[in-house]
């Protein structure tokens, strides 16, 4: 919005987050791929470091993006805002995107094996460090698009991840990671949840029971509904 086209950072986010997810897998991530606990608190620590730069390059306060799709769209008798719906959209075709990638691709192939067996991965001659180096750059690719495209509706400021890090982790608990469809069961779950009951009493009283539909289901379905 700095530069008066929002568009532009929607187009730059990706390229720019997956270039410092490229740098920070080399320089720190990589050499803990087999310590996942490790890995957990390198990423935390990273995360209170690059909040702290961007205290100092642009201040603790809120900065507004400037809405780059101003209207409604009436849908049925019903009227939607058309960034919303842009969003969605853009939502949906991340998501088939990473479908194709995953099951129709030999990239694809090469990270499920990882996934599966990390060891039996390298002992068929994948490489592995490649592979887990272009999952990382893709993941924080897709995480400056959505914090691009989520700007303009929400005040940005160095907090601005957390609260959308708390809900991800939430999703993948209720749905699982097994599949893509706990993704989209977690998520429909939570967001379309969290929505409905906003809309029936407080929005804090709403996340109180998205907790507490999360703690049950890690009670009796540990590895997630789906």
């Amino acid at each position: 919005g700095k530069f008066g086209n929002t568009w532009y950072g929607i187009i730059a986010a990706p390229v720019i987050v997956g270039f410092f997810g490229l740098l920070i897998e080399k320089a720190i991530i990589r050499p803990l791929y087999i310590r996942p606990l490790e890995t957990l608190l390198a990423t935390w620590g990273i995360s209170i470091v690059i909040k702290q730069t961007v205290r100092l390059l642009f201040g603790a306060g809120y900065q507004f993006v400037k809405h780059p799709m101003p209207g409604m769209v009436t849908i049925l008798g019903v009227s939607y805002p058309i960034l919303r719906l842009f969003i969605i959209g853009v939502a949906t075709a991340v998501f088939v995107s990473i479908y194709l990638l995953m099951f129709r691709t030999d990239l694809g192939l090469r990270i499920r094996a990882v996934l599966t067996d990390r060891n039996m991965a390298e002992a068929v001659g994948i490489d592995t460090v490649r592979t887990g180096q272009t999952v990382f750059v893709l993941g924080s690719a897709m995480a400056g698009l959505a914090g691009a495209v989520m700007s303009p509706l929400v005040p940005v400021n160095p907090e601005m991840g957390l609260e959308y890090a708390n809900k991800a982790f939430n999703v993948v608990i209720v749905g699982g990671l097994s599949k893509l469809l706990g993704i989209i069961g977690g998520g429909v779950i939570i967001g379309g949840g969290e929505s409905i009951m906003s809309f029936f009493m407080r929005p804090l009283v709403a996340q109180v029971m998205i907790l507490v539909i999360t703690i049950i289901v890690i009670r009796f379905k540990p590895q997630g509904l789906f």
